[in-house]
């Protein structure tokens, strides 16, 4: 019986070969078995997971209490996606935070004021993205476990302060940076080399208000359209705020599909969130494990589609779309 692994199986599970320390192997086991589909065809992989668990625990409770924690740079996932902001110095990022969610960053005029990361979540329209303020990224002032911070992430938004003269400097040695921790951004084309992880990225310009903004704004687009989406914004003023939000939502390749029983309405309010090219047999799975073996078609209404036009189970889902489930 084939194992049908959700997306969501598959990302602890990459997390947890990507985990260095036994704190962070327990996390990603731990979701590992939450997310992984429970028939016959996953128990030997349900008892390997909790075997790997007993022997993690067993390991740690000869150890002191104080290596119990979980490593300082691990947020965990929630929402329907976690975005990592990064940037030099005084870029911009915990403002762009605190514009956009309800937390509240330390914000100040001099450099290293964020030292530990901070989320916060941001609603775009009915779903929360969870953003992460990490400490900026600088060669002489490097914190270790801010790489593995912005590989933990789903996706990327790189800030710089258009009002900054050196703003290119500042984008080449952040990339610069990433490359050595072998964190590949953006639009590279071809598959990333081999040992680097390949994250969805955003280049962000803040204060787009300040004076020489737009011009360093239109010289980054120039030299860095074919790799990057760039969008110039504004905390203080708002400006462009509402697209960073729906940039967001696309850059993390997510859909929103709203299931409904024959003869009622959808609830709009809950959408079941899914990586973009999933199926109506994705669908199925986050609805109900069994309804996937009783499934025989869907009926789907959204955009580009007659209303109830019937569909297989290998359909691809678009966002927005309603399913009916036969």
């Amino acid at each position: 019986m084939p194992a049908n692994l959700t997306p969501e199986y598959l990302k602890a599970e990459q997390r947890f070969k990507e985990a260095r320390s036994s704190a962070e192997k327990i996390v990603a086991l731990e979701e590992m078995l939450t997310a992984i589909p429970k028939h016959k065809g996953t128990e030997k992989m349900q008892a390997e997971l909790k075997r790997r668990l007993k022997k993690l625990h067993g390991a740690g409770q000869k150890k002191s209490a104080a290596k119990h924690a979980l490593p300082v740079y691990y947020v965990k996932h929630e929402g329907a996606g976690q975005v990592a902001l990064v940037g030099p110095p005084n870029s911009g990022k915990s403002s762009l935070l605190a514009a956009l969610t309800h937390a509240t960053p330390e914000v100040a005029d001099y450099p290293f004021t964020t030292r530990l990361p901070l989320p916060g979540m941001m609603p775009f329209e009915n779903i929360q993205i969870q953003l992460v303020d990490l400490p900026p990224l600088h060669a002489d002032f490097p914190e270790s476990w801010v790489p593995q911070a912005i590989r933990n992430a789903d996706a990327v938004v790189l800030v710089l302060d258009l009002s900054e003269a050196a703003v290119l400097e500042q984008l080449t040695e952040l990339l610069a940076q990433l490359e050595q921790a072998k964190i590949s951004i953006g639009q590279r084309g071809g598959e990333p080399a081999w040992g680097f992880l390949s994250k969805p990225a955003l280049l962000v310009g803040s204060h787009c208000d300040l004076p020489g903004a737009e011009d360093n704004f239109q010289v980054l687009a120039e030299l860095w359209r074919e790799r990057f989406r760039l969008l110039s914004v504004s905390a203080r003023t708002g400006e462009n705020l509402e697209l960073l939000r729906r940039a967001l939502f696309e850059l993390l390749g997510i859909v929103r599909v709203y299931t409904k029983i024959r003869g009622s309405k959808p609830d709009r309010a809950n959408p079941f969130v899914l990586p973009r090219g999933a199926t109506v047999r994705d669908v199925a799975e986050r609805v109900h494990k069994e309804i996937v073996t009783r499934l025989k078609f869907a009926r789907i209404w959204g955009a580009g589609k007659f209303d109830g036009q019937m569909v297989q189970r290998d359909y691809l889902v678009e966002d927005n779309d309603v399913i009916e489930l036969h």
